[in-house]
C-alpha cells in the first residue's frame, strides 16, 4: 500500500473518509509532521525523504516544483493533484484505488491529476 502525505490545505473530509474506509492507510498531514507553513520545495523534500506521495489541491504551484525535482534528478515519489471541485466521494474512491492497488515506487517521478 502506498504511503501518502496530505498537503496543508488538502480537504480534511477526504483524509477522514480515506481513514474511515481503511484505518490502516498510511497517510500523514504535513501539519502533523511539523511542516505548517512550509514552502512547496520543503514539503516535497520531506515527502521524498519519507517515501510519501503528496496529495494536494494546489495545482498552481506544487506541480511546478515537482517537475523541477524530476528535471534535477531528485527523488519525487509522486504527486496526486485532486481538483478542488471534485466530489469528495469520488476523490476518496480514486485515492483508495491508487493507494491499495499500486506498487511501491510505481508513481516515482510522476504527477497525476484526479479524478481519474
Amino acid at each position: 500500500m502506498l504511503r501518502l502525505a496530505a498537503d496543508e490545505n488538502f480537504n480534511g473530509d477526504i483524509v477522514r473518509g480515506l481513514l474511515r474506509r481503511n484505518p490502516k492507510l498510511d497517510i500523514v498531514r504535513v501539519q502533523d509532521a511539523g511542516l505548517s507553513g512550509a514552502d512547496d520545495p520543503s514539503v516535497l523534500q520531506w515527502a521524498a525523504d519519507q517515501g510519501r506521495i503528496v496529495v494536494t489541491h494546489d495545482i498552481s504551484t506544487l506541480a511546478k516544483h515537482a517537475f523541477d525535482r524530476i528535471a534535477a534528478g531528485q527523488p519525487m515519489p509522486g504527486l496526486f493533484e485532486v481538483r478542488s471541485v471534485a466530489p469528495v466521494g469520488q476523490a476518496i474512491d480514486d485515492l483508495m484505488l491508487l493507494a491499495e492497488c499500486s506498487f511501491e515506487g510505481e508513481w516515482e517521478g510522476q504527477v497525476r491529476f484526479l479524478p481519474l
